[in-house]
């Protein structure tokens, strides 16, 4: 005979899923590993934050890095600038002693060779900065590297060519110092474009933004 008070299976077994206080445990745990992946949402964003805040500071202390070798690097920029303009009046004042005339006159001679020892002195102290001259001299016309004061016809050679170099030009590591004063030729065949190329292969990389 069946006790009134027993319960069929089927109503006991759903009360298994809340406690002796009625809370749904079900509930809560699902509650619990919502919130469980939302720290874990929270964790691995926190972790990707940190991996590019890291990557920023490491940037920025190798851009920090950068300019101080810069700044080192061509901190004697203004000065070697000043310099190459003494170098220039002592070749001014070679030019004006020419050969013949210091074999004629001693004194001439002697003090021709003060200026010439002075002169590879100076260009000597500019080398060790960096400082090197541009080989502009029958080279193509290059806008980055050379300054055209002058146009001049010759059919001779190709279009663009410098005939005469005013005033050299100098680089410093990979900078552009000064700029080529050059004369450049026109109304000569078009250069090969190969050619212009290789031949001002040994000037590519000069940044000539300074």
């Amino acid at each position: 005979m069946t006790d009134q008070n027993e319960q069929p299976f089927e109503a006991q077994a759903s009360d298994n899923t809340a406690d002796n206080s009625g809370v749904d445990v079900h509930a809560v745990i699902d509650a619990l590993q919502t919130q469980i992946e939302e720290l874990q949402k929270q964790l691995d964003q926190a972790k990707a934050d940190k991996l590019i805040a890291l990557a920023d500071a490491e940037n920025a202390s190798k851009r920090a890095d950068r300019r101080i070798a810069d700044n080192a690097k061509y901190a004697t920029s203004n000065i070697c600038k000043t310099l190459l303009q003494v170098a220039d009046n002592l070749g001014r004042a070679l030019l004006a002693a020419p050969a013949e005339q210091r074999a004629a006159n001693e004194p001439l001679k002697n003090l021709a060779m003060g200026v010439e020892l002075t002169e590879k002195e100076l260009l000597k102290v500019l080398e060790d900065q960096g400082v090197k001259r541009i080989d502009a001299l029958n080279a193509p016309f290059d806008p980055n590297l050379h300054n055209a004061v002058q146009e001049q016809e010759n059919a001779s050679v190709p279009s663009g060519t410098v005939l005469q170099v005013f005033v050299d030009g100098y680089t410093m590591h990979d900078r552009l110092l000064r700029p080529a004063m050059v004369v450049v030729s026109r109304g000569g065949p078009k250069r090969d474009a190969s050619a212009a190329q290789a031949s001002g292969g040994a000037q590519s990389g000069v940044n000539t933004s300074v």
